[in-house]
């Protein structure tokens, strides 16, 4: 089969080149910027850019299927971007007859009160159903490893705060997924069939908070951290805080903090695994993994 991945070289994107490789698929990798050696043997490069429709040029011809991985969070205008992207992205993709779009969204709850970030997600998954291809979306909290701007801002407040006075959403219900599950989700929906137009969540097996998120990021350092939620703290205030915590870019970390006030778990009618069963990596060992890389 061959497959386009477009954000090939992000957190998720390189990490599913290779899968896909190993799966022997033929991987066409979309990029700005990138090489040949930054991929594995074999990989074709295709190197354009969303926001330049004239480097598009060819983008989806004989593509089978389609990996679209694209967030647009370092802009302030990110949501515009992702919309106009994934115009661009649908447009090309319908003209060329791709059969098949695979799209890595967020789960958001009871879908009421989005953030700006969340509610974006939504609104390039319904860019994206209108193309004249099948549509599988997959949904997922934070994505537990080693260059996820979510997990790091985790790994940051655990080496800085040992004591931490921190807004309510640390106690927000979420159901994170270490990277090589989602990964290993990514490429295994190609071949079930009835995942065709799906939208699917996919998490770790348990659920828990951020606050024991913080903690067990802490104990897998050997660290003891202290916790104390403040209820009047809110989402902005929090994401200004954040400046003080983590290297994370600010106009990364500030639309990720805002999320964190939606219960992101999965949905058990819409979760993947009842389709496409794995076997989950609990959350601690996707942490272990992730500080080890």
């Amino acid at each position: 089969m061959r497959v386009l991945v477009v954000g090939a070289t992000g957190f998720v994107g390189s990490r599913l080149v290779e899968a896909l490789v190993e799966a022997e698929h033929e991987v066409v990798a979309f990029s700005r910027s990138a090489t040949p050696s930054d991929f594995p043997d074999g990989v074709e490069v295709f190197n354009g850019d969303l926001a330049e429709p004239a480097s598009l040029e060819g983008l989806c011809e004989d593509i089978d299927v389609a990996y679209y991985l694209i967030h647009s969070l370092t802009a302030e205008n990110f949501a515009d971007l992702d919309r106009t992207y994934a115009r661009r992205f649908r447009e090309r993709a319908s003209a060329a007859g791709v059969d098949r779009v695979v799209y890595l969204s967020g789960i958001s709850g009871d879908e009421r009160d989005l953030s700006p970030h969340l509610a974006s997600r939504r609104e390039v998954e319904s860019v994206l159903e209108s193309g004249k291809f099948d549509l599988t979306v997959l949904r997922a909290a934070i994505i537990i490893g080693a260059g996820s701007s979510s997990f790091r801002i985790v790994d940051d407040l655990t080496d800085r705060l040992p004591l931490m006075t921190v807004p309510k959403w640390v106690r927000t219900p979420c159901q994170p997924i270490g990277v090589d599950d989602a990964v290993e989700y990514l490429v295994d929906v190609l071949d079930a069939p009835e995942t065709r137009g799906g939208i699917y969540d996919i998490g770790a097996e348990t659920e828990c908070t951020y606050e024991s998120l913080l903690k067990m990021t802490a104990e897998q350092k050997g660290k003891r951290i202290r916790i104390i939620p403040v209820p009047v703290v809110s989402p902005e205030l929090s994401s200004h805080w954040l400046r003080l915590t983590t290297d994370v870019k600010y106009a990364i970390a500030r639309p990720l903090v805002e999320s964190m006030r939606n219960p992101v778990t999965v949905d058990p009618e819409r979760d993947l695994q009842n389709v496409v069963p794995i076997e989950r990596t609990p959350v601690e060992e996707a942490i272990r993994r992730a500080l080890a890389r």
